[in-house]
């Protein structure tokens, strides 16, 4: 009898390991997915950028620093190997896209253009597209990471080195109040 009772114990022990295991698995994958959606939304961006880049540049002879800092930011990303070099590489892109931005109001011819302003709306919903892919990506890593922290399934966890994922955060320059001005 009490070898019955100690057998259906370590069963349900091993089901609970495996079944914990499996969750842990899947939710590691769930994360990884999403940052590969990540991915593909900034692979579109930096595929938008080189033919941003060339329509500003005949309107303005002058601001090559602008140019060459947003094709800088954009190599940076490209070179990252990490996510979080990825996260840090994007955030630099991101604010220098706004000076590329911002450049079209020294120039109305520029802003006037259409493959310019076509350009420049393509990224804004590209850019929409990142935002809503990152969101969804701290949502999935949180939930990864919550299953890792809490017991008892932490304990299955640290047996199989499972590792706390990185949130996509706003860098410094994202969390600066905006500066409007009339």
């Amino acid at each position: 009898m009490w070898l019955w009772i100690i057998l259906a114990i370590v069963v349900l022990i091993i089901i609970f390991v495996v079944a914990t295991y499996n969750k842990l698995v899947v939710l590691r994958n769930r994360v990884r997915d999403q940052w590969a959606q990540i991915d593909v939304q900034l692979k579109r961006r930096f595929d938008l950028i080189p033919n941003l880049v060339e329509t500003v540049k005949g309107y303005t002879k002058h601001e090559s620093e602008t140019l060459e800092n947003v094709i800088k930011a954009r190599n940076t990303f490209l070179s990252a190997t990490t996510p979080e070099d990825e996260m840090k590489a994007d955030g630099e892109l991101t604010k220098a896209m706004t000076k590329l931005f911002a450049l079209s109001e020294s120039y109305p011819d520029l802003k006037a253009n259409t493959n310019f302003t076509e350009l420049q709306h393509e990224l804004q919903e590209t850019e929409s597209k990142i935002a809503s892919a990152r969101q969804f990506y701290n949502d999935t890593v949180l939930t990864y990471n919550n299953k890792i922290e809490v017991v008892p399934s932490n304990i299955i966890a640290s047996m199989f080195n499972f590792k706390k994922e990185a949130f996509f955060e706003a860098n410094e320059t994202e969390r600066e109040n905006v500066q409007v001005k009339f």
